[in-house]
């Protein structure tokens, strides 16, 4: 087997939404520079993701200096400007309340006539006065920006092409094989066995340093195809036969930085512990 290596970077400025591809990027404690730095909320003031709108995963979003391009079919591009932090609204993610600053009304408007319904777009300030991480699985002062637990998901290749081998063999597996997209990384990682990933404690991609938490359990957006916003039955079916740990269907890890530095593609990947 051969070193293992960073295969690819992905960052989602906006959470549920198709991000980018960098060759590089920054790793900050809470996270790749600019990943999920925004969100969208309903008239609740609840978070919007693919769970209950499969419509987003078409849609995507680019960051810009100062700002955020959106996109999405049938949509013109918009560009919004990073707001002013003046005055925050709150935001429910999961059991947690976070504080964000909201987007030009312009946002609000584009989201809402894409969704059919009453969104708003906001802005998550300052990542180190976050949510904090679970605390089961962090040290003191550890946050996390409005990904849905931790500051990165890395997944590997060789797991992926295990998975769809064992799709390939049951009863859904014309929907496969799945693309890497449905699990949302943030690394990839190339050369390395099958769900090694599952016993790795720490990690370094180049320079930098990560702490393994827990592995990544699975929901309803890895059965949306990213293209077409079409779900099926994929990968938790296979997923549920295969790779249940208690009372969760997991595929990838997830990782919180103990230094910053930067990651890019084809860095030597190390299992430090």
């Amino acid at each position: 087997m051969s070193q293992p290596a960073l295969s690819s970077i992905h960052v989602y400025p906006l959470k549920a939404v198709r991000g980018h591809a960098p060759r590089e990027a920054a790793v900050e404690p809470w996270g790749l520079a600019g990943d999920r730095r925004w969100v969208l909320i309903d008239a609740e003031n609840k978070i919007v993701t693919q769970r209950q709108y499969p419509r987003l995963a078409p849609a995507a979003a680019e960051q810009l200096p100062g700002g955020i391009r959106l996109r999405a079919p049938g949509r013109d591009p918009l560009t919004v400007e990073v707001p002013e932090p003046a005055g925050t609204t709150t935001v429910q993610i999961w059991r947690d309340k976070v504080e964000a600053v909201l987007a030009a009304p312009a946002a609000h408007a584009w989201w809402s006539a894409y969704l059919e319904t009453d969104i708003r777009m906001l802005h998550l300030a300052d990542p180190a006065t976050g949510r904090p991480i679970d605390p089961q699985y962090a040290e003191p002062g550890e946050t996390v920006s409005f990904a849905d637990g931790y500051p990165l998901l890395v997944t590997t290749l060789s797991s992926l092409d295990a998975l769809n081998s064992l799709i390939a063999q049951g009863d859904h597996a014309d929907e496969g094989p799945l693309p890497m997209n449905r699990f949302r990384p943030n690394v990839v990682v190339s050369g390395t066995p099958p769900w090694a990933e599952d016993d790795w404690s720490r990690i370094a991609i180049g320079s930098v340093a990560f702490r393994i938490t827990k592995k990544c359990g699975r929901c309803v957006v890895t059965t949306t195809d990213q293209e077409t916003a079409e779900r099926g039955k994929e990968p938790l079916r296979t997923l549920a036969r295969h790779r249940r740990f208690g009372d969760q269907l997991c595929f990838g890890t997830n990782l919180v930085p103990l230094t910053r530095g930067t990651v890019r593609v084809g860095d030597p990947v190390t299992v430090l512990a």
